[in-house]
């Protein structure tokens, strides 16, 4: 969570729930509140973690970048 006043503490969570807007939900209807966190669930556990390249982990996956760093 952000300090009062302090709005770049939050840009990481902000910058993650717009990927995930943009990239599955915007285009999906869920029928049930189930469905809903199943998607959000296989968004992060199979996409966003394991594969999506992020620029602020120079260019590599969150998993990859996480192994990088165990074996430095």
């Amino acid at each position: 969570m952000s300090r009062s006043g302090n709005v770049l503490d939050n840009a990481a969570m902000e910058s993650f729930f717009l990927s995930l807007k943009m990239e599955r939900t915007a285009r999906k209807v869920c029928r049930t509140r189930d469905n809903a966190k199943a998607e959000v669930f296989d968004y992060i556990e199979r996409f966003y973690n394991p594969q999506r390249r992020n620029s602020t982990l120079g260019y590599l996956s969150p998993m990859e970048f996480e192994n990088k760093v165990r074996l430095a």
